[in-house]
């Protein structure tokens, strides 16, 4: 089973190049399940019910989000009754929506999706290491194969949660500080993990920020309206190969496409097939 897994999208860029290169994506690397974080796909702060609607048109099967999930106040009646829009587990009980899904592959196999966020230099939610492990447990008894998405922002953290799955879930992949890492393994007892899949947006930018509007605030200290950067975007995402019977991951690629490279894979015409970087397994 292939389980491909997209880095924040962030504003319209990112959700252009997810339209023109997830289908190719599925194509040449046989994608059995496609995951994304799309907290940030509503012009870079939160996300929109037809935004949602639209994404999971392109191919998405299920989306996952943090700390900005409530950026755009119309979420807040879109969540309670779009099962595939996760928010964190671990927000305190009586918020709308879930953390936690599980869906099915193309050929009908289950995969179970975890979505929890980190407590380190972030909102003080419940401890994400207790509940992920309710959250795994309540899938464990439909499917092996369990994801879990942790928005997080110490690289620290994002690690010890990775050792604290390891065995329990077949990938741990780190969001929200929107620069890849090039960590991606496999754990002993057969987790893959990866503390930051990265940004799919523009990436001429200061994490999708337009750079005059983020380098002021550095340089002055003064308070500055943040807003999406335009252009062309680049592509963070991870592909996870996983054994269905025993839930453990057998491999773990690094796709890390620039908007030319994405182009040349979505053109019939081209023999290039997209440049990615060095797999691990």
């Amino acid at each position: 089973m292939k389980i491909l897994f997209i880095g924040d999208i962030f504003g319209k860029p990112g959700r252009e190049i997810v339209r023109r290169a997830l289908p190719a994506l599925i194509d040449q690397h046989s994608i059995d399940f496609v995951i994304a974080n799309g907290e940030n796909s509503a012009a870079g702060f939160g996300i929109t019910g037809d935004i949602a609607d639209v994404l999971f048109g392109y191919g998405i099967d299920v989306m996952t989000s943090g700390n900005h999930i409530w950026d755009k106040k119309e979420v807040l009646e879109y969540i309670p009754r779009q099962s595939k829009l996760l928010r964190p587990a671990n927000f305190p009980a009586g918020v709308p929506g879930r953390g936690s899904y599980l869906g099915r592959t193309r050929t009908g196999e289950p995969v179970g999706v975890v979505n929890v966020m980190g407590r380190v230099f972030m909102t003080p939610l419940d401890d994400p290491f207790a509940v992920v492990l309710k959250e795994i447990e309540a899938l464990r008894a439909r499917t092996r194969v369990i994801i879990v998405d942790f928005h997080a922002e110490a690289t620290s953290e994002k690690v010890a949660m990775a050792w604290h799955l390891d065995g329990r879930a077949t990938a741990v992949l780190g969001t929200h500080t929107h620069v890849q890492t090039a960590d991606d393994r496999i754990l002993p007892k057969g987790t893959a993990c990866m503390t930051d899949v990265g940004m799919t947006g523009p990436h001429d930018s200061i994490i999708g920020v337009t750079v005059e509007a983020a380098l002021g605030r550095f340089l002055t200290a003064m308070p500055a309206r943040f807003e999406a950067a335009s252009g062309v975007g680049r592509l963070n995402a991870v592909v996870i190969t996983a054994d269905p019977a025993t839930g453990k991951a057998t491999h773990i690629l690094r796709l890390n496409m620039s908007h030319q490279e994405v182009e040349d894979l979505a053109s019939p015409s081209s023999p290039v097939k997209g440049v990615l970087t060095p797999s691990r397994s």
